[in-house]
């Protein structure tokens, strides 16, 4: 092969590697929203403790 031939090789490879590292890093970021989704609708239909912000005491 020639100069050109393995530059191009190497280069195509480089490419491959960048557009993988990309695609890992929006997976991780996917994965990383959707447990935080999980975890606000878990905290957002969780019951208030006894005790707090069902009814105002005006005795109090």
């Amino acid at each position: 092969m020639s100069d050109l031939a393995l530059g191009m090789v190497a280069a195509k490879q480089g490419q491959t590697r960048h557009l993988m590292q990309i695609a890992m890093v929006r997976k991780q970021h996917e994965m990383e929203m959707n447990l935080i989704n999980m975890l606000t609708q878990a905290v957002e239909n969780a019951p208030a403790p006894d005790g707090t912000g069902t009814r105002v005491d005006k005795t109090a």
